[in-house]
């Protein structure tokens, strides 16, 4: 099964199959594939590609179902109740599982462990930041590095991947250690003043924790232990709140390593498919092999060959794609809230407010919908039936009572609300200005 062909390149091994081995060198071919395996390469093309089908779906469907399952389109599915076991149903029974089989001072240990891994400030996850990006890379590099350059990738990105990762590093270092906007007494007023009560979904009251009134869009993180000004979440990941003074950093943050990760998918797909281009596989299986030179005959045998020699190079594509996706989706996410001058926080708020009103107009629907069938029972013997037509209109006042509207006085545009993203409130001069009115 050895074989060669004029390429003008040294002989690089090429596997096609488990029965198949052929070489790319200068001597031409020194003889022709067996039957046997002519037939392994036509018999066993299709399996790895359909295994990594199934293993892509079942990962998509659990990627999903986290991510998504809470969401009122996937309410009563199969996306729901993944969502459910993966967050809290898992968690229980496995909780059930140590104390059956350890007793209760276990199980006391692990919820200790989770209040520290949860509720409490720690660099857990940003010690697993650091080992995923450092990892990756490493692993890019002593895989991927020996093929640059190549067919289709320059020199040129050995160095600016280099750079690109530090740009990361530097935006993954400003959000975790920059203050998100912590309120003191010392700037309280200040704040109170530069965020307006609505009156809706922020009124004024008093902090319980700081004993100071918390300004409007504040809210005090149990975890940091502090009030945080335009609060939006704690994030795990940076072991930080994001609020005023660090949302722009965790925005780039988002988009820098959805283009980070987009990237280093690009190039290795550029490097296999170089390395596809310049040891002729495509050449060699249509020509000397038989195989039909289209999409459908072309790729399980392809693929098997990519799986086989390129291994690393696409299991980390598939990595990066993923979480490219990922971040894609959550920098989109915000980059919405910060043209609408929302915050993760407020968007619950919201949620909240118009699910309560929308039960409130429901009562006041059904009251009114009585109230009119008594006044129309006591008077029916003495006036005639209403019409269709006065009845459709007369629904219209119920249907517009139960519109409620959301009412963000804080969304000014999307231009002002951009600059008060890059350029907090609390950073212009008109800001302490704002304890002596």
């Amino acid at each position: 099964g050895l074989c060669f062909l004029p390429t003008g390149h040294e002989a690089v091994p090429l596997t096609l199959s488990i029965e198949t081995q052929f070489c790319v060198g200068r001597e031409g071919w020194s003889g022709e594939p067996t039957r046997r395996q002519r037939r392994g390469i036509a018999g066993d093309g299709m399996d790895v590609p359909w295994l990594l089908v199934a293993h892509g779906s079942v990962t998509a469907l659990v990627v999903v179902s986290f991510l998504c399952g809470q969401w009122p389109i996937f309410e009563g599915t199969f996306v729901q109740s993944i969502n459910h076991f993966l967050t809290s149903g898992a968690y229980r029974h496995f909780l059930r599982l140590v104390q059956a089989a350890c007793g209760t001072g276990a199980r006391d240990l692990v919820l200790g462990v989770e209040q520290y891994c949860c509720d409490r400030p720690n660099p857990i996850l940003q010690v697993l930041y650091v080992a995923i990006i450092g990892g990756t890379y490493f692993i890019i590099v002593q895989s991927s590095f020996k093929y640059i350059p190549g067919y289709y990738v320059s020199v040129l990105h050995r160095y600016l991947s280099i750079v690109v990762v530090s740009i990361g590093a530097i935006l993954f270092v400003l959000t975790s250690f920059s203050d998100p906007g912590t309120v003191t007494s010392e700037n309280v007023s200040q704040y109170v003043s530069a965020y307006p009560f609505d009156n809706i979904i922020y009124v004024e009251k008093e902090c319980s924790t700081c004993r100071i009134t918390r300004p409007a869009r504040a809210k005090h993180c149990r975890i940091c232990n502090r009030c945080v000004a335009r609060f939006d979440h704690h994030c795990g990941w940076m072991n930080n709140c994001i609020g005023e003074k660090n949302t722009r950093y965790f925005v780039a943050f988002l988009f820098w390593h959805f283009l980070l990760c987009l990237y280093g998918a690009i190039i290795l797909g550029f490097i296999v498919a170089g390395e596809l281009k310049d040891k002729k596989v495509v050449y060699i299986l249509t020509v000397y092999y038989g195989i039909d030179n289209s999409f459908s005959g072309l790729f399980p045998h392809v693929a098997q060959w990519l799986l086989a020699v390129h291994n690393t190079q696409i299991l980390l594509v598939v990595f990066l794609g993923i979480i490219a996706l990922l971040l894609g989706g959550f920098c989109a996410y915000h980059v919405h809230l910060c043209l609408s001058n929302t915050t993760t926080n407020e968007t619950f708020k919201w949620q909240d407010y118009i699910f309560w009103m929308k039960k409130e107009n429901a009562a006041k629907a059904s009251a009114y919908t009585l109230k009119a069938s008594i006044n129309a029972a006591s008077s029916e013997a003495q006036k005639s039936p209403p019409s269709k037509w006065k009845t459709f209109f007369s629904r219209s006042k119920t249907r517009a009572e139960e519109l409620v509207v959301k009412n963000n006085i804080y969304d000014v545009g999307w231009i002002r609300n951009l600059c008060e993203v890059m350029v907090p409130l609390s950073e212009r001069r008109s800001f302490s200005c704002k304890k002596s009115e």
